[in-house]
């Protein structure tokens, strides 16, 4: 098995001003980087070029392509709208396929009320297995985030660190094997 470190970016799901999944996006990566052997990045949908006249592979942008090929897994931090995902992830998540089968994918709900996210997890399960990503059992759910950190985005409540902890072992550990996978037995 390879010793290269296992590569998990975390996306921001959201371009909205004032947004309250940043300061959990920046946590996560925060939590992320202090795992031996995974490197991760930040990938902020806000800052990727994504035009709206077409769709698909037509519209891929090449530097989000390549860190999808790279990556052995993903997180996505997402905030829920009207019990639904941002339809900009939608659209940025659909310009690639090739890039995303065999890999893991960790999914983290934001709200501003006390479900944490848990619908648009629950939207986002089908999408992320047409895309061939592989769900993990655990789910990130940051609930009245408005609680969780301050003004400055600073984490208020030491339980998340715990909570993401397990999150994170399972990811990393899919990962791995999904790594493992895709190296060593061929796919028919």
């Amino acid at each position: 098995m390879t010793t290269q470190p296992i590569f998990i970016p975390v996306i921001l799901g959201t371009p909205r001003q004032g947004r309250m999944s940043e300061p959990v996006a920046k946590f996560v990566v925060e939590q992320v980087a202090k795992r031996d052997g995974v490197e991760t990045e930040l990938i902020d949908i806000r800052n990727i070029p994504l035009p709206t006249s077409d769709e698909g592979e037509s519209i891929k942008d090449p530097k989000f392509s390549e860190t999808m090929m790279r990556a052995d897994a993903l997180i996505i931090v997402v905030p829920e709208y009207n019990h639904g995902y941002p339809g900009l992830l939608k659209h940025l998540l659909d310009t690639n396929l090739k890039e995303y089968i065999h890999k893991a994918v960790g999914i983290c709900g934001v709200s501003a009320g006390p479900f944490g996210g848990t619908r648009v997890i629950q939207s986002l399960l089908p999408v992320m297995r047409e895309l061939g990503l592989v769900n993990i059992f655990w789910d990130g759910n940051f609930s009245n985030v408005h609680n969780i950190f301050d003004q400055s985005g600073k984490l208020l409540d030491e339980a998340y660190i715990r909570r993401l902890d397990k999150f994170l072992q399972e990811l990393v550990w899919m990962a791995k094997v999904l790594r493992y996978g895709r190296e060593n037995i061929a796919s028919e």
